[in-house]
């Protein structure tokens, strides 16, 4: 997509009951972390549209996110680290709790 820091979309499904999509896998200065989907507001400033409410599910949720963004690294990589390909991503890993991070 011609964005170095933005690494993968991710979609999570919740008990097979709700889903959020368009969440962001993003390279930090510190590492990768996870955005929440956003819209540009008229003013160019960007508003989250769904977010976790406190800091322990915010915490579980990039968590489990970024473990299974880590897991898919691995599974595709091609011997020397770099994924075979970044843009078809496709997380399915079973969180803790029985949630399924896709």
């Amino acid at each position: 997509m011609g964005e170095d820091r933005l690494k993968a979309f991710a979609s999570v499904t919740f008990d097979d009951s709700f889903v959020v999509r368009n969440m962001k896998v993003v390279e930090g200065t510190k590492g990768v972390f996870l955005c929440m989907p956003s819209r540009k507001l008229p003013d160019g400033t960007h508003k989250d549209m769904v977010h976790p409410i406190n800091q322990q599910f915010r915490e579980y949720l990039e968590e489990n996110v970024l473990k299974a963004y880590e897991e898919e690294l691995k599974k595709n990589s091609m011997g020397d680290g770099k994924p075979a390909n970044t843009s078809d991503y496709d997380f399915n890993a079973a969180a803790d709790s029985g949630k399924d991070v896709q």
